[in-house]
């Protein structure tokens, strides 16, 4: 039987989006050899916990919704756009389930700006730089990413592919503070957005990106990468050893 991921549907209450874009993320993890669990918003605590207990890793999709800046303590500017409650409410549940299990996490775009907040990080409301980072989502190769040496992200790129390599973009928010142990592994070089941060432990998948590999699975050796290593590290998951005094003898 094949691995099994976790997906929660994009939105509460835009369904062309979702039907647009869900499909994406099946079709990527599918041709890397996973199959798919999709979470419905609607789901009580319990039966997400259930979910993520049955299945060997989790990936946060992208959202049309921005995330409420409330949530890292900041007022709403005007630009930031409206959020979805209950998209946000699965995410933090399959993210607090994940990281308690140490099972792989994939953050994507949205998804990326939701665990940088849930981990305690910040995040710029609206970008304002020389690079169009929202050039539409048919733009394969909207500008390039500088990724960082000696990071997750730096192991799956080809060795004939330069550091510096082009990537879409879809999003007016960005990661402005990284949340607790994520460390940067890449940047838009032109503007030092952060475009990838990664958790800093070698035995735990989280890996989150804020262009959308999904799109360009069949063109680019990364985003090919990208869902080809969190498959495997779902595939290698075993659940954590218990020590201490509920440790069995």
């Amino acid at each position: 039987m094949s691995v099994r991921i976790a997906i929660p549907v994009p939105t509460s209450n835009d369904p062309e989006y979702n039907q647009r874009s869900l499909p994406r993320y099946l079709a990527a993890l599918d041709a890397a050899g996973a199959s798919v669990v999709v979470t419905e918003l609607e789901k009580s605590p319990e039966q997400v916990a259930k979910l993520v207990s049955e299945v060997e890793g989790v990936l946060l999709p992208g959202s049309r919704y921005d995330v409420d800046p409330e949530r890292y303590g900041e007022d709403r500017l005007p630009e930031c756009g409206e959020a979805d409650p209950a998209r946000t409410a699965v995410d933090e549940l399959l993210l607090q389930e994940a990281f308690a299990l140490r099972k792989p996490i994939l953050a994507i775009c949205h998804g990326a700006q939701t665990l940088n907040v849930w981990r305690g990080g910040s995040l710029i409301q609206d970008l304002r730089t020389q690079v169009n980072h929202r050039p539409g989502r048919d733009v394969v190769e909207a500008h390039p990413v500088h990724i960082a040496e000696n990071t997750r992200l730096s192991t799956l790129r080809r060795a004939d592919v330069p550091p510096e390599t082009q990537v879409n973009s879809s999003h007016h928010q960005a990661i402005r503070a990284p949340g607790d142990n994520l460390v940067v592994s890449a940047v838009s070089p032109a503007d030092g957005v952060i475009e990838a941060v990664e958790l800093d432990a070698p035995g735990h998948f989280v890996l989150a990106v804020q262009w959308h590999p999904e799109r360009t699975y069949g063109q680019s050796p990364l985003s090919r990468a990208i869902f080809v290593a969190f498959v495997k590290a779902a595939e290698g998951w075993q659940p954590p050893t218990i020590t201490g005094p509920d440790a069995k003898a």
